[in-house]
């Protein structure tokens, strides 16, 4: 029970960290090739008056989302996803405080989860999730290569309980609702190969934490601006936001293939 104690203990952020799911592809923005235009023109007068060209029809204008469409686009989106792998980043005065790679299945939902960085003494922690059941290996409050196992239906780990539906992106967004203050198309962008758009929203503070059910700490600002940027397909691919002097940038691709998650062994398994 100690064990499982200093574990919690170890990882009160957690829940919003892995909550934070978004985005695609780490590498910095890069403008979009613009398409070339080719003329041809002739020395000489046409022999006769050509015929008029029919008018060619002007191409359907982009649909930019707006904060009425904005978070039922990009929810119905991620709710199509099986699987997808994350990585993210966190920094502070220029320094890389904790990096994050992982994996995450919607249905039945399930994770796994490794962050690296000064959190965790420079070592790494790891984190599975099947199901409501959380395995976590936490330097410094497990044994190394061992894990702590916590039910987050028990009411002592009740904290946790959010935990198991952070494997949903959807249900995290979700506290948008009621929240979303400003939604502003920026520009189309070209990270990783992919084409996105960018979108700046703003977002009411206390309405989002009520909504997680979270009291509201002091200091937090009344309203917090993300950037997120979406696929073709207006799924989430790359998110980032900045709080008092840290920034947070996470990202997200789909799977082609299926994952497999699966619970830690039980000789692996410590209480």
């Amino acid at each position: 029970m100690r064990v499982r104690t200093r574990a919690a203990a170890a990882l009160a952020v957690v829940p919003l960290v892995l909550g934070l799911a978004a985005c695609g592809g780490s590498e910095e923005p890069k403008a979009a090739d613009q398409p070339s235009i080719t003329t041809s023109t002739t020395s000489e007068a046409p022999a006769s008056t050509p015929t008029p060209a029919p008018p060619t029809a002007a191409a359907p204008a982009a649909v930019r989302l707006d904060r009425a469409t904005f978070l039922p686009a990009m929810n119905t989106a991620l709710a199509k996803q099986t699987s997808y792998r994350t990585s993210g980043r966190m920094t502070a005065g220029g320094k890389v405080l904790m990096t994050i790679t992982g994996v995450q299945q919607l249905k039945p939902p399930a994770m796994s989860v490794s962050m690296t960085g000064e959190a965790f003494q420079g070592k790494t922690a790891k984190i599975v999730m099947v199901g409501k059941t959380l395995y976590m290996s936490i330097p410094g409050a497990t044994p190394a290569g061992k894990y702590a196992k916590i039910d987050t239906s028990d009411p002592s780990m009740a904290q946790f309980g959010e935990l198991a539906g952070s494997g949903d992106p959807t249900k995290t967004f979700e506290s948008f609702k009621g929240a979303l203050r400003e939604v502003k198309f920026v520009k189309n962008e070209t990270i990783g190969g992919v084409k996105l758009d960018r979108y700046d929203i703003t977002v009411d503070t206390a309405a989002v934490l009520k909504a997680q059910g979270k009291k509201i700490p002091a200091g937090v600002p009344k309203t917090l601006p993300y950037s997120m940027w979406l696929d073709a397909g207006k799924m989430t691919r790359r998110f980032s936001f900045d709080l008092q002097g840290v920034s947070m940038l996470m990202t997200m691709d789909p799977t082609t293939t299926p994952v497999s998650i699966k619970a830690p062994a039980k000789k692996n398994i410590v209480n």
